[in-house]
């Protein structure tokens, strides 16, 4: 289908920073360059517009030459300007979305797909092995530099217009939902390390500001902890004396107390005492913990009130005997 000059300029006037006049035209590398840099950072779009009615009458076949065979495309500095900007700015954004990738890793790889993609522009191309060689080789080289992803880019770029060649003529391009999808998993490629990078901060800030109360409270509060810290130096003030714990049955009368030990043995009140010792030895064995494993808190509390109880009927007795 012929493409159209107004509808080019249409595209690029609505999207043109969004390379939709690129896509439109079948120059889905230069849309994704456009697509990830906002327009070749605003310029290039404005740039674009001189060059759409070549683009078109190129995507319409007027003027191609025909097989280049093995000629070789001419040294292009605004090419190689755009590959050292490209290659750094993605070298940038790996750092700041992959940090927990090895840096020797993350940053020549995205360098080396970044001059790759402005070489891959129009109808050139370059081989991606040596581009990527040469950025990992820089890498190793300028390791622990502050600014190591400006030579790298720059090796990256200059091994990409060493093996710089045209692309092959008669290729026939995907249908248009096939290559969108391939430009959104670029774009979703680009923008996910980026965009967890970004979640992970607003989390951090929102924990800064839920915690800004408690730390205002804290520091209304420190003066009065002061005062308090001083008088207990001074020893004006201090913790109150800690009190006995008190039993079931302390609160009550001595006569109330002699009941409930009764009860607990299972004994009438007046009982012998024999048959407190007796019934304490049995109930003992029943209650015992060890014995008791499946009802453990029972058995504990059981045996507890049982020591008390006989403690309360046969101590006395026994000190009186004794």
């Amino acid at each position: 289908m012929a493409k159209r000059l107004l509808v080019a300029y249409g595209l690029w006037a609505l999207g043109g920073p969004l390379g939709l006049h690129h896509i439109y035209l079948g120059r889905d590398s230069h849309a994704l360059l456009w697509m990830l840099t906002l327009g070749g950072f605003g310029a290039g779009w404005l740039w674009d517009f001189w060059h759409i009615p070549g683009w078109v009458a190129t995507a319409n076949g007027v003027g191609v030459a025909g097989d280049r065979g093995g000629t070789v495309p001419a040294l292009s500095p605004l090419r190689l300007a755009g590959q050292v900007t490209v290659g750094t700015y993605f070298g940038l954004v790996a750092a700041l979305g992959l940090p927990w990738v090895p840096v020797l890793l993350a940053q020549p790889l995205a360098v080396g797909l970044g001059v790759q993609l402005v070489s891959s522009v129009g109808d050139q191309t370059a081989e991606a092995p040596s581009v990527l060689a040469a950025a990992f080789l820089a890498s190793f080289l300028f390791q622990g530099w502050v600014l190591a992803v400006l030579p790298v880019s720059l090796a990256a770029s200059v091994a990409a217009q060493r093996h710089r060649r045209y692309k092959p003529r008669g290729t026939p391009l995907p249908r248009l939902p096939a290559r969108l999808y391939h430009l959104g998993l670029a774009c979703l490629a680009f923008a996910a390390p980026l965009a967890c990078r970004g979640l992970c901060g607003a989390a951090g800030v929102l924990g800064t500001l839920l915690a800004l109360p408690r730390a205002a409270t804290e520091l209304l509060l420190l003066p009065l902890r002061a005062i308090r810290l001083l008088a207990e130096t001074l020893g004006l003030a201090g913790d109150p004396p800690p009190q006995p714990p008190t039993t079931g049955f302390g609160a009550r009368s001595w006569s109330q107390r002699q009941q409930w030990a009764y009860e607990v043995l299972g004994l009438p009140a007046g009982a012998s005492a024999e048959d407190v010792h007796r019934s304490y030895r049995e109930l003992v064995k029943v209650w015992h913990p060890d014995h008791n494993r499946q009802r453990a808190e029972e058995a504990q509390r059981r045996f507890i009130e049982l020591q008390e109880a006989y403690e309360e009927l046969g101590g006395p007795r026994r000190a009186a005997g004794g």
